[in-house]
C-alpha cells in the first residue's frame, strides 16, 4: 500500500514535471495532439472490446439452423453448444474481478482477446461435440471477462471529460455486433435460398456446412484487433497506484492528460488511498471496514440500477417484439419489418447517447430515458388492455385434445376457430372466426413455452405443441430458462395448457401504433440505460471494490434477466400482455425514481471525487494538497 515513501517520491516527481525535467514532455503542441491521439485509440479498444461481446450474443442464432442440418448433432447436443456460451460467461464473470486485481485490467483484457481469438478456429474447424462445446465455453468465458473489465478498464483509464463517450462507446459496439452477426446469417440465408432452388441436394448440404463454419471465421478479424489494441495500451494508473508503482502511474496518466491534470489526479489518489494506509500502518494487515458508507452506499446504489435496467423488460420485449406485432394485427412479414426497424431504432439512438453523454451528464441521460420507457410502456399496457376484454380463453378445451403422448396438434382455419369458440362456452362476442387469432401457453413441469400466433385468415402452418420445444435439453440451458423447476420431473410431467387466446384481429393501424411505442420505449432505453449503465457500474463502484464489486453486479444482472425472462411467459398466460408491461412500467417508474433522488451527477468528475461523495461531507486532505 503506498506510503510516506510514496509521498516524496510523488513530490519529486511533481517537481520534475514542473520543471519540465520528468522527460515525459515535449512541445505542448505535440502532446496535445498525442493524448488526442491516445485517447481516440482508447475508444476504437473500447469499440472493439462492445463488438466482440455483441458477437458472442449474436452470432450462434445464423449459425444454428446450418449447424443442425449438417453436424449431425442431436437435440440435447445442439442445446449444449447454445448453453456453453452462457455457462463460460457466468464462470468467468465471477472471477473477473479477482483476476483483474491479480494480473492488471490491461493484462486481462490481452488474455480474453486471445481467448476469443482461439475460440473461433477451434468451433469453425471442428468435426464433433467435443471440439464445439470446448470453443463455445471459451467464446463465454472470454465474453464474460471482457463485459467485465473492458468498462472497469475505461473508467480508470479515460480523463473525466471523455470517460462516458468512451463507455458508451463499447455498448454502441455491442449494438453493433448484435447487427453484424444478423446482417452475417441473413447474407448466408439468401445465398442458400437462391442454391436450394438450383442445386442439388449434396451442393446445399456442403453450403450449409461452409456456412455455419463462415459466419464464424467472420468474427475471428474483431478479436484479432481487439487482442493487438490491448496490447498498445497502458495498464490502469489507478491499478498500478495501487500496487505501489506509482511513476508507472504517473506515465500512464500522462498519455491521455496534461501534466497538471495527471499532478491534480495522482494527488487524489493518494487522498481515496490515504485511510487504508494509515490502517495499515497502525495494524499490520488490517485495512479499513468494507461496511463503510463510501463501500456499501455505491455498491448497494449500482446493483439496484442493475437490477431496474434489466427488469424494465426490455430482453423479453426485444425477444417478443414480432410476435407481439402479428397479435397485433400485422402480417408476418410486416411484423419482421418491424423487428428490423426496431434493431435499427437501437442502433441510432444508441450513438445519440454516446454523443450526449459527455456534454448532458449521466443523470440527465438516464432521468429522460427511464421517464420515455416509463410512458411508453403504460400506453402499450393501455393498448392491450382494451383489445383483451374481447379475448377468449378456450385452454380447457384444448386440455381436451391433448394426446396420450401429451402432444397437441391441429389447424387453426375458420372452422376450427368457430369450434373452439363454440365449445368454450360463448358465441364469439366481438370475434370473427374467419379473422381470430389463437396463442397458447403450455408447461411440462415447471418449464413453460408458447406457440406462435397464428391466424385464421392466413392459412398459417399447423399448431405443434411438443415437449421438446419447451423442456431444455440440459441442466445448463435448464438453469438460464428456471432454476426453480426440476429438469428430470420435466421430461416425464403431462402438457398442461396454461392459456389458450382466441382473440380478434386488430386493424393493422392498431399494431403499428404498439410497434411506434415499442420505437419510443427503445429508442428512450438506448438513449438513457443503454449507454449508462455500463459507466454507473464502473463509476460508482470506490476503487479498492471496484473489480470485485462490478463481478458481483453483473452475476446479479445475469440473474434477474433469468428471472424476467422466466416468469414473462407464466404472467402472460394468467393475466395478459397488459399487466407484463404495467409490471416492466412498475420497475422502470422505480429506476426513474433511483436516478432522481439518489443518484449522483458524475460528469466531469474524477473516480476519486465520485468516491468522496459517498463517504460524507467532501474534504480535500492537507496532506494531498501539499503533495500539490
Amino acid at each position: 500500500m503506498p506510503g510516506n515513501s510514496t509521498d516524496v517520491s510523488l513530490r519529486e516527481l511533481f517537481r520534475k514535471i514542473r520543471s519540465g525535467m520528468s522527460g515525459y514532455g515535449r512541445g505542448t503542441g505535440e502532446q496535445d495532439g498525442a493524448r488526442q491521439r491516445y485517447s481516440r485509440f482508447l475508444l476504437v479498444v473500447a469499440g472493439l472490446g462492445g463488438l466482440l461481446y455483441g458477437i458472442d450474443l449474436g452470432i450462434i442464432g445464423g449459425a444454428l439452423p446450418y449447424l443442425e442440418a449438417t453436424s449431425g448433432l442431436n437435440a440435447e447436443q445442439l442445446s449444449a453448444v447454445v448453453a456453453a456460451v452462457l455457462l463460460g460467461s457466468v464462470f468467468s464473470t465471477l472471477f473477473a474481478g479477482l483476476l483483474s486485481d491479480w494480473l492488471g485490467r490491461r493484462w486481462l483484457m490481452i488474455a480474453s482477446g486471445i481467448a476469443f481469438s482461439i475460440s473461433i478456429p477451434i468451433i469453425a474447424l471442428s468435426h464433433g461435440f467435443t471440439f464445439l462445446v470446448a470453443g463455445r465455453i471459451l467464446q463465454g468465458m472470454s465474453g464474460g471477462i471482457i463485459g467485465v473489465v473492458v468498462p472497469l478498464y475505461l473508467a480508470e483509464c479515460l480523463p473525466a471529460a471523455n470517460r462516458g463517450r468512451g463507455t458508451g462507446m463499447f455498448q454502441w459496439f455491442l449494438t453493433l455486433g448484435i447487427v453484424i452477426s444478423a446482417v452475417v446469417g441473413i447474407y448466408f440465408s439468401l445465398r442458400l435460398a437462391a442454391a436450394e432452388h438450383s442445386a442439388s441436394a449434396l451442393t446445399v448440404f456442403l453450403l450449409k456446412n461452409e456456412a455455419w463454419r463462415r459466419i464464424f471465421w467472420t468474427s475471428l478479424p474483431g478479436g484479432v484487433l481487439f487482442t493487438l489494441g490491448s496490447c498498445f495500451v497502458t495498464e490502469s494508473p489507478r491499478w498500478l497506484y495501487r500496487k505501489g508503482r506509482v511513476e508507472p502511474a504517473l506515465a500512464a496518466l500522462l498519455r491521455s492528460r496534461s501534466a497538471e491534470e495527471a499532478q491534480t489526479e495522482l494527488g487524489e489518489m493518494a487522498s481515496a488511498l490515504e485511510p487504508s494506509a494509515a490502517a495499515h500502518t497502525r495494524r499490520k494487515g488490517e485495512r479499513d471496514s468494507l461496511l463503510r458508507r463510501k463501500y456499501v452506499v455505491p455498491f448497494l446504489l449500482s446493483c439496484a440500477i442493475l437490477f431496474c435496467n434489466t427488469a424494465t423488460g426490455v430482453n423479453s420485449i426485444t425477444a417478443y417484439d414480432t410476435s407481439l406485432l402479428v397479435q397485433g394485427g400485422l402480417s408476418d412479414t410486416g411484423a419482421h419489418w418491424g423487428y428490423v426497424f426496431y434493431t435499427c431504432v437501437k442502433f441510432l439512438m444508441t450513438m445519440v447517447g454516446v454523443m450526449l453523454v459527455d456534454r448532458k451528464g449521466r443523470k440527465f441521460l438516464l432521468s429522460t430515458g427511464t421517464g420515455g420507457m416509463l410512458l411508453s410502456l403504460a400506453l402499450v399496457s393501455v393498448l392491450f388492455l382494451r383489445t383483451e376484454q374481447s379475448h377468449r380463453d378456450c385452454s380447457r378445451v384444448l386440455q381436451s385434445l391433448v394426446t396420450q403422448d401429451q402432444k397437441l396438434g391441429f389447424r387453426f382455419d375458420p372452422a376450427t376457430a368457430a369450434k373452439l369458440l363454440q365449445m368454450s362456452g360463448n358465441t364469439g362476442r366481438g370475434i370473427d372466426a374467419h379473422h381470430a387469432s389463437l396463442a397458447i401457453v403450455y408447461s411440462y413441469g415447471g418449464f413453460t413455452a408458447a406457440t406462435p400466433v397464428v391466424r385464421s385468415d392466413t392459412g398459417a402452418a399447423p399448431i405443434r405443441v411438443r415437449r421438446s420445444d419447451c423442456v431444455p435439453s440440459n441442466a445448463v440451458e435448464a438453469f438460464f430458462e428456471n432454476p426453480l423447476a426440476n429438469l428430470r420431473q420435466a421430461r416425464s410431467a403431462r402438457l398442461r395448457i396454461e392459456r389458450a387466446v382466441i382473440a380478434p384481429v386488430p386493424h393493422p393501424a392498431f399494431g403499428w401504433l404498439v410497434e411506434i411505442l415499442l420505437y419510443v420505449f427503445i429508442g428512450f432505453y438506448s438513449f438513457g440505460p443503454g449507454v449508462c449503465v455500463w459507466l454507473a457500474l464502473s463509476e460508482l463502484m470506490p476503487t479498492r471494490i471496484r473489480s470485485n464489486g462490478m463481478s458481483i453486479a453483473m452475476v446479479i444482472n445475469q440473474l434477474v434477466s433469468t428471472t424476467m425472462a422466466g416468469i414473462f411467459l407464466p404472467v402472460v398466460s394468467r393475466h395478459g400482455y397488459s399487466t407484463i408491461f404495467l409490471l416492466f412500467g412498475g420497475f422502470t417508474a422505480v429506476y426513474f425514481l433511483i436516478t432522481i433522488f439518489l443518484l449522483p451527477e458524475t460528469k466531469g468528475k474524477t473516480l476519486e471525487e465520485i468516491g468522496r461523495y459517498f463517504d460524507g461531507p467532501m474534504r480535500i486532505s492537507d496532506r494531498a494538497a501539499s503533495l500539490r
